[in-house]
C-alpha cells in the first residue's frame, strides 16, 4: 500500500491471533488510542473480537474484499496524523500451526435454533435453548462453512470463506417481502406465491450444497486418518 506515516503491524493471521494469542491483540490495542483494522468484512470482525473476549476497542474496519489497496491508503492518508517520531512496521506470526478456519455467531442474529449445531459433525459447538457458543474452533474442518448454510438467519459467519455474501460476513438483505391484504386472485398474490417458489427452491439448493460439503469434509477426515 506504499508507505503510511504511523505504525503498521501485519498479522497472520488475525482468526488465529483471536483464539490462541488474544493477549497479542489486547497489547496492540493497548498501546494505540485508535487503531484501523484493514481485514475483511466489519461484522464479521466485530463478531470476531466479541465471541473470543478480546480487549479491542476504538478501532475501524476497513474491508480489503471491497476497496483496493489503493483506496485504503488513501482513505488513511486522510484519516491519520503523521507521526512526529520514526515509525514502526511489524510483521507478527502466530505459532498456531493449523489453518484457522472457524465460525462466528452473530449474537444479534441468533435465534438459537440450534441447526448448525446439530448439523455440524466434528464438535464445533455447544448449543441449549439459551446458548450457543463456539467451544471448540479448531475442530472445524477447514473450508467447510456447511453449518452455516442451513441457518436461517444468516447468524454464522466465515471471515475467510472466499465469496462475497452474508456467509463471509456481509450485511444479511432485507428479508422477505410480505404483501399484506391483496385479493386472493390478484397480482400482488401471485407474484408472492412465485417468490416463496424460488425462494424454496433457493432454501433446498442451500441444504443440498451444505449436505454436499459436510459429506466432502468427513471423506477427507477419514482419508486422513488412514494416512
Amino acid at each position: 500500500m506504499g508507505e503510511l506515516k504511523t505504525d503498521v503491524i501485519e498479522l497472520h493471521d488475525l482468526c488465529a491471533y483471536s483464539v490462541h494469542e488474544k493477549e497479542v491483540l489486547s497489547e496492540i490495542s493497548s498501546r494505540y488510542e485508535k487503531k484501523w483494522v484493514v481485514a475483511c468484512y466489519p461484522r464479521a470482525i466485530d463478531n470476531m473480537f466479541r465471541q473470543n473476549n478480546i480487549t479491542f476497542d476504538n478501532y475501524e474496519v476497513l474491508n480489503f474484499r471491497l476497496i483496493s489497496a489503493g483506496q485504503i491508503k488513501t482513505e488513511l492518508d486522510g484519516k491519520l496524523e503523521p507521526k512526529s517520531e520514526d515509525t514502526v512496521y511489524e510483521v507478527k506470526k502466530t505459532s498456531l500451526d493449523v489453518p484457522a478456519w472457524y465460525p462466528i455467531i452473530d449474537e444479534e442474529r441468533c435465534i438459537y435454533c440450534g441447526k448448525c449445531a446439530r448439523f455440524c459433525v466434528f464438535g464445533v459447538y455447544k448449543f441449549s435453548k439459551k446458548s450457543l457458543e463456539v467451544v471448540e474452533p479448531l475442530n472445524c474442518k477447514n473450508n467447510c462453512p456447511a453449518c452455516g448454510r442451513t441457518c436461517p438467519t444468516s447468524a454464522i459467519i466465515f471471515p475467510r470463506l472466499p465469496e462475497n455474501s452474508a456467509l463471509s460476513g456481509a450485511e444479511p438483505g432485507s428479508g422477505e417481502q410480505v404483501v399484506a391484504s391483496a385479493p386472493k386472485d390478484g397480482l400482488f398474490v401471485m407474484l408472492n406465491e412465485r417468490n416463496k417458489t424460488r425462494r424454496s427452491i433457493f432454501k433446498n439448493d442451500m441444504m443440498q450444497l451444505a449436505e454436499d460439503e459436510k459429506r466432502k469434509a468427513i471423506e477427507e477426515l477419514k482419508k486422513r486418518a488412514k494416512e
